[in-house]
């Protein structure tokens, strides 16, 4: 071979060698870019099993999605007996895991997970758990925000005895209100003691009592005699009148609180509009989405 051919060879070869050289940081800022941020906004929800709660679950959802116009609102459930049992009924609702762990299938890279619990109990800190761990996942999203229930400050409780008394039926004398809230033994259950004293401070005839903890319908009874009620109206301290208002508020049995209290000489009147469904106080959960979605930005 003549020099002369080996020489254009060399410079031919030369020639591709640095054309891929010179490529090669673009081909690799291509393969390692950062994928683009994607925000996104999960509701959770302890959940509900009947169809007619549902309303305020949906309106909930609705709202979170008119203050954040163009961001994905996704919905899970934290009760895993209430997935199980719709579950059976061909309804099938995510945990907070899955629900996390499909949107950073979709690429999310942040969300803002805002409970809908009244009290930060048992389920909202498990919901806390959840998103550091889904936080930390390789590949996994890079921001999750959570933010507070309902009833989590001293601040939120004076809001929400506000809001609360704005919603309720207006009332003559001899006439009393009973907020039935779900309760714990998790030390979150003081939230309804303060809130019970916030009300008072407003309204003497406004009560708080709970399903399944402290204070109970048995621990108000001597008050209302007291104040000499006669009517007493019910609602559920809850985001939505699910199974607990519809039969342990309002039911027939003799051991609902409608049924006990008829039996004590009172006449019950009960409501079954959920928190979520009353717009004065769904709203506050909103402005709690709204700050978590600003922890986004932090």
């Amino acid at each position: 071979m003549r020099s002369s051919a080996v020489r254009a060879l060399w410079s031919a070869a030369f020639l591709t060698l640095l054309s891929l050289a010179l490529a090669l940081p673009c081909l690799a800022g291509e393969h390692g870019k950062a994928a683009e941020p994607k925000r996104g906004i999960l509701l959770v929800s302890f959940g509900t099993s009947v169809p007619e709660a549902v309303a305020a679950i949906d309106s909930l959802k609705s709202q979170a999605e008119a203050a954040f116009p163009g961001v994905p609102v996704r919905l899970a459930y934290s009760s895993k007996i209430i997935r199980d049992k719709i579950a059976g009924e061909g309804i099938k609702k995510s945990s907070p895991a899955q629900a996390l762990s499909d949107m950073a299938a979709e690429g999310f890279t942040e969300v803002a997970v805002q409970s809908l619990h009244a009290i930060p109990g048992h389920e909202f800190h498990d919901i806390i758990a959840t998103a550091k761990a889904m936080e930390g996942m390789p590949k996994g999203m890079s921001k999750i925000s959570v933010g507070l229930p309902l009833l989590s400050t001293p601040h939120d409780i004076d809001a929400a005895a506000e809001a609360i008394l704005a919603t309720l039926p207006k009332r003559a004398k001899g006439e009393a209100v009973v907020l039935m809230g779900h309760g714990t033994e998790h030390p979150a259950n003081a939230a309804y003691a303060a809130l019970q004293l916030a009300l008072w401070k407003r309204d003497q005839s406004v009560f708080v009592a709970t399903v399944e903890s402290s204070p109970s319908l048995e621990d108000i009874l001597p008050a209302l005699k007291r104040q000499g009620a006669r009517t007493v109206h019910l609602l559920p301290l809850m985001s939505v009148a699910g199974d607990h208002a519809r039969n342990d508020m309002a039911g027939d049995e003799d051991d609902s609180w409608a049924s006990i209290l008829k039996s004590k000489g009172f006449t019950p009147k009960a409501q079954l509009t959920g928190l979520g469904s009353r717009p004065a106080v769904a709203k506050l959960w909103i402005a709690h989405l709204q700050d978590a979605v600003k922890g986004l930005d932090h």
